[in-house]
């Protein structure tokens, strides 16, 4: 399994570090059976954060035909109204909204790039919180089960998705996780599913980290009215 995070100017860091540093223990424990990178839509190159100005390399260029997983982050930032922030000039000390950010994002190659992903059905499509947002905005989500950060459950239901409130949602050949620390559980769900709870259990103790909450899938009885 060959996993591609993919890094956009306004990215949360930990959206994209928690799932790596997960999917690279399991790279470790499963004797190189997964792969993972930092990627962006533009290729290699610093992409600055929304935290702090920190930064990250993206090693390579967004590959939308690769076989695997494209794994899309959120952004860090102000919090307030998506169009708060939206029409005033970058001079180096207005922080941009979570809303912004994300909507930029989408006025880069990133948007085809990521449209043809979710078209190849060898590659499964995973989010952590405001990533959900982005495949959301450009269109792509629309009648799928998905989930993200708890304040954006809304806006996301408002774009055609069945937004689902719990950690993990698997939809099929897209996965998406909630909040940021639930990248954490989005990379050990991934283990288990592509390579085998035996390798996201050793991966688990490692981080001496619990999974929470029973991963969302559209099947099975719907649940009666309590």
């Amino acid at each position: 399994m060959h996993v591609q995070i993919v890094l956009f100017d306004g990215f949360d860091p930990l959206d994209a570090i928690a799932p790596f540093e997960v999917l690279h223990a399991g790279a470790t424990a499963s004797g190189g059976a997964v792969s993972v990178e930092l990627v962006s839509a533009e290729g290699p190159r610093e992409v600055v954060s929304g935290t702090g100005g920190l930064s990250l390399r993206a090693t390579g260029l967004l590959d939308p035909r690769r076989p695997g997983v494209v794994l899309v982050p959120g952004a860090s930032g102000r919090l307030g109204d998506p169009d708060d922030g939206a029409d005033l000039e970058d001079d180096g000390g207005q922080e941009d909204t979570v809303a912004v950010r994300l909507a930029r994002a989408l006025d880069t190659e990133l948007r085809s790039l990521l449209g043809a992903a979710m078209e190849d059905t060898r590659i499964t499509v995973a989010t952590v919180c405001g990533g959900a947002l982005v495949l959301a905005m450009a269109g792509l989500l629309q009648d799928r089960h998905a989930t993200t950060h708890h304040l954006g459950l809304d806006l996301l239901d408002a774009t055609g998705v069945h937004a689902v409130r719990a950690r993990v949602v698997d939809d099929g050949d897209l996965v998406t996780a909630a909040g940021v620390t639930s990248g954490l559980d989005l990379g050990l769900y991934l283990l288990e599913r592509e390579v085998g709870p035996r390798i996201a259990h050793a991966v688990e103790e490692l981080f001496a980290h619990e999974r929470r909450g029973t991963t969302w899938r559209p099947g099975g009885l719907a649940p009666a009215a309590f």
